[in-house]
């Protein structure tokens, strides 16, 4: 797809190899023209020696889009979506023999004006409207003589309507970004990263192409632009690879040196490992209260539980709670009897696959959670 004009062009293929792709990609050149510059993905096809090399004898200047940010090919993407919809609504219709049928949706996609241009592809290609279903239906109904035109008339006629429509274009172009800019800028959240900090990557997980998370923490190298850095990635394939701001999230180590109170709290105040300001994925602030044991309501009702024992047995029991009420609070506190440490092998996140809970299962554990306030969230 030219950037420039959305004019499209698809070709029907058994594989997308690279040498396929390179012959589908010349029969395109042949017909238009040599582009200074070719943007594509981070596919093994586009990056293969083979298609470098073409590249290079035609002198174009091959630029690849951020691995998993589809959104910097935003024009690309959306005519991928609108091609596969009308190629489904197409062999519904028609039944297996796609193929035959992508000639005439690409004709149809051509002839359709641009919302941001304002102008169909094929005005800016052939520099007049197509001769299409509507205009073969305006020509039965409103039937004109042929007139006859002057060569040189017709040339100059035909840069003039290309010039006011490449204006034209550009206006509308201008007026479509900055209207979606300000959509984008109500939500939008700057963020930067300096070199070496530490940062948790939104990465595809391995043997599923379709699910990722965040995966880390990975040292930022260096910054190349305002949305694009560098990542330190030692332990997968490529050691180093480009991310995209939007794939990326600080990550914060817990401060050992904060002090814990030794009083029992009514709740505790969570704080979170980032902020809404700061990557605009998550905001996690707020007061949780305590894990609540419902001790208080046993002590009301004592005699009741202590039912079973004998007169002398229960008022030993009674006033050793009396003596230690601060221990059968509802809250748990804090004991300096003993302490223990746990010792990690390494700061990196466990990685499993989420598996279904057997229904028991799930019943037991969600009690736990209502039981525990909601802390195991």
């Amino acid at each position: 797809m030219c950037a420039a004009m959305r004019f499209p062009e698809a070709f029907p293929l058994r594989t997308l190899k690279a040498k396929p792709v390179i012959k589908a990609q010349t029969t395109f050149f042949s017909t238009y023209d040599l582009p200074k510059v070719v943007q594509t993905d981070q596919g093994s096809n586009f990056m293969s020696k083979v298609f470098a090399q073409v590249l290079k004898v035609l002198q174009i200047q091959h630029q690849t889009s951020s691995p998993y940010h589809p959104e910097s090919q935003g024009a690309l993407e959306r005519f991928h979506q609108t091609s596969k919809s009308m190629l489904r609504k197409y062999c519904l219709d028609s039944g297996k023999c796609w193929d035959e049928g992508l000639p005439l949706l690409l004709f149809a996609i051509r002839e359709t004006i641009q919302e941001s241009l304002g102008f169909s592809p094929a005005d800016f290609v052939f520099g007049h409207t197509v001769r299409g279903p509507l205009r073969l239906l305006k020509e039965k109904w409103l039937e004109s003589p042929p007139t006859e035109t002057n060569v040189l008339d017709y040339v100059c006629k035909f840069r003039e309507r290309l010039f006011s429509a490449c204006q034209a274009a550009q206006d509308n172009l201008a007026n479509s970004q900055s209207k979606m800019k300000a959509r984008y800028d109500k939500k939008a959240v700057l963020r930067s990263f300096a070199p070496g900090d530490k940062v948790l990557v939104l990465l595809p997980l391995s043997g599923s192409c379709l699910q990722a998370r965040f995966s880390g923490p990975y040292v930022v190298d260096r910054k190349l632009n305002d949305t694009g850095y560098v990542i330190k990635t030692p332990d997968r394939r490529k050691k180093v690879c480009v991310c995209h701001v939007n794939m990326l999230k600080r990550y914060v180590t817990q401060d050992d040196s904060t002090a814990v109170s030794l009083t029992t709290p009514v709740s505790v105040c969570a704080s979170a490992s980032y902020l809404l300001s700061e990557d605009g994925l998550t905001d996690k602030n707020g007061c949780v209260p305590m894990a609540w044991l419902g001790n208080s309501a046993v002590l009301k009702d004592l005699d009741s539980f202590l039912a079973h024992l004998s007169q002398p047995q229960r008022a030993d029991i009674v006033a050793l709670i009396e003596a230690n009420l601060l221990i059968f609070s509802d809250h748990p506190s804090r004991t300096s009897v003993l302490a223990h440490d746990i010792i990690l092998q390494n700061e990196k996140p466990i990685k499993q696959h989420a598996y279904r809970v057997n229904p028991v299962k799930h019943r037991l554990m969600q009690q736990e959670v209502d039981y525990r306030g909601g802390l195991s969230d």
